[in-house]
Formats: structure tokens, C-alpha cells, sequence
């Protein structure tokens, strides 16, 4: 393999949400490490994704800035617009720019279909999907402003393929499919400025599978590699979804089959009744499936 030339975050400011512990720790110590002044934001909720505690943040903060590291704590709500703005333009009036965007916060709530209340359907929403869609309205004009900036969402495996659907998750894997499609906009909508925007869908033993500590396997740390890159100005490409696990990584992305003139001729099986799709569904439904070594 080629020797690359060592990705520098010197002189860049960034946010990254749910970094008291787990990913997004690993996350702010990382880019950190590499020169990035962060911003960690954190309400310190609990695993059930409600309740304040500033302080679980500002005791992560304090720690890493004992390493050296330049780090700062945050802990106001963004569940809504006005905490997401005023997050972004604290940031932008201490620091006049913001070069990189992450969010990671959220968490996992198993409820069956029949108990799925409009309460807990629509904080698994907002955290999943309005919240980063606020904190991007916030952050564009200095990154556009700027000529560019990286906005990373979190996504997850269990919305994305259908062997790692679970029973119960039916909230978290709309929020998680919803965060997918903001970025696709959004890479779209950000090119011409230079603003680069991806997915994550990282997978590590945190809060969120109960593990309080160092876990003795799937390690945040062997995520954020991968994050930290596409938080980085070499990553010039949008509209990716990282999937992070355990050391290895592997973005995918929906692609259209050659030729195809949308909507108009799709490429594919022509039937005139429901009897012909009914027939013709083995030809139809054919799994892809990637091939890689």
C-alpha cells in the first residue's frame, strides 16, 4: 500500500454530539489527538435517552484536557431548533468557524409495534433525524461561507439490511433510515460548496449495550478511524454510509443500473397484471448481493 501523507486537524474547530463516553468520546479524543479544537456536547442523559446531568460531560471534558487535549464541555438540550442554534453559534462566536460537524447522540429503545406511543415515536425521530438536520441548518452558511466543511450522521445496520433487523426497534430503524435519506440530500445539496456530507453506521460496545467502562470486545476506538476521516478535508466524497465495526470498514451507497432513463424506463421486468408481477417475482426480487474479499 502507498504511504499517505498524515491527516492533520491543526487549527480546525468541530462538534461532536453524545461524547460523554463511548463513540463520541473516542471520536473528540481522536480529532483531538490530530490538532482539532472540539467542542463535546452531551446532556448526560440516561440510557433511556431522558434526564439532564451536565456534569457527566463536563467530567469527560476535564479529562482530556488533563491529556493536553483541546476540548470543551456543552450541555444544553438540542431536541429542538432553538438548542440546536444556539449550540452551533456558541460555537461560531467563540471559535468564528466550524470545520467539522458529528452527530453521534441517540440511544436504543425496544418497544413492540402495539406499544409504540406518539411520545416515544417522536424522541426516537428527533434525536435520530430533526436534530441533525437542525444542527446542519445551523451550521451551513459558516461552511458554506468558508468553501467547505464535513457533516458526519449516524446511521445504523439495523435500519440498512434486513438480516439485522430486531424485534422491538421499529422506532429507532425509521430514525436511523431518516437520517440516511437527510444525507443524500444533503451531500447533494452541499457539493457545490464544498461541504462533504456521509453516514455512519458504527458498531461498538457502549451505554447503549449496557457496558459501563472498557468493553472486552468492539471497541469505540477501532471505530473512529473511520470517522475521523470522513470528518476530514482528504474525504471528498459525499453521500456514503461508513460501516464501522470492530477495526474494519465498508461504505455503501445505493447505485442505479446503467442506462436507466428514471422514471420513465427502469431497465427492468415489464408486466401488464398483477398475475405477470406475480409470475415474473423471482426475476423481480433478485437480492444483490456485494462481493468482496
Amino acid at each position: 500500500m502507498k504511504p499517505i501523507s498524515r491527516i492533520s486537524f491543526a487549527g480546525q474547530v468541530g462538534l461532536v454530539t453524545g461524547a460523554a463516553g463511548g463513540l463520541g468520546l473516542a471520536y473528540s479524543r481522536l480529532l483531538a489527538q490530530r490538532g482539532a479544537h472540539v467542542v463535546m456536547h452531551d446532556v448526560g442523559a440516561g440510557t433511556d435517552g431522558r434526564g439532564q446531568d451536565p456534569q457527566r460531560i463536563l467530567r469527560t471534558a476535564e479529562s482530556l484536557q488533563a491529556q493536553g487535549l483541546s476540548v470543551q464541555a456543552a450541555s444544553d438540550p438540542i431536541d429542538h431548533r432553538l438548542g440546536c442554534q444556539a449550540l452551533v453559534n456558541d460555537l461560531l462566536q467563540q471559535h468564528g468557524r466550524i470545520d467539522f460537524l458529528i452527530h453521534n447522540a441517540g440511544w436504543v429503545a425496544y418497544q413492540a409495534l402495539e406499544a409504540i406511543t406518539d411520545e416515544a415515536l417522536e424522541q426516537m425521530l428527533c434525536l435520530a433525524a430533526k436534530t441533525p438536520l437542525w444542527l446542519a441548518q445551523a451550521a451551513w452558511p459558516a461552511m458554506r461561507n468558508a468553501g467547505g466543511g464535513r457533516i458526519v450522521i449516524t446511521t445504523s445496520d439495523r435500519a440498512l439490511y434486513p438480516q439485522y433487523a430486531q424485534r422491538g426497534l421499529s422506532a429507532y430503524a425509521m430514525g436511523k433510515l431518516a437520517a440516511l435519506g437527510l444525507v443524500n440530500v444533503l451531500a447533494l445539496e452541499g457539493a457545490e460548496h464544498g461541504i462533504v456530507v456521509n453516514a455512519v453506521s458504527p458498531v461498538a460496545k457502549t451505554r447503549m449495550w449496557g457496558i459501563e467502562g472498557e468493553p472486552d470486545e468492539l471497541h469505540p476506538e477501532a471505530v473512529a478511524h473511520g470517522v475521523a476521516y470522513l470528518a476530514s478535508q482528504r474525504c471528498q466524497h459525499g453521500g456514503w454510509a461508513l460501516r464501522a465495526s470492530n477495526g474494519q470498514f465498508h461504505a455503501l451507497r445505493l447505485q442505479e443500473a446503467e442506462h436507466v432513463a428514471y422514471p420513465r424506463d427502469l431497465r427492468a421486468v415489464s408486466a401488464d397484471s398483477i398475475e405477470s408481477v406475480a409470475l415474473q417475482w423471482p426475476a423481480i426480487a433478485r437480492a444483490s448481493v456485494d462481493v468482496r474479499s
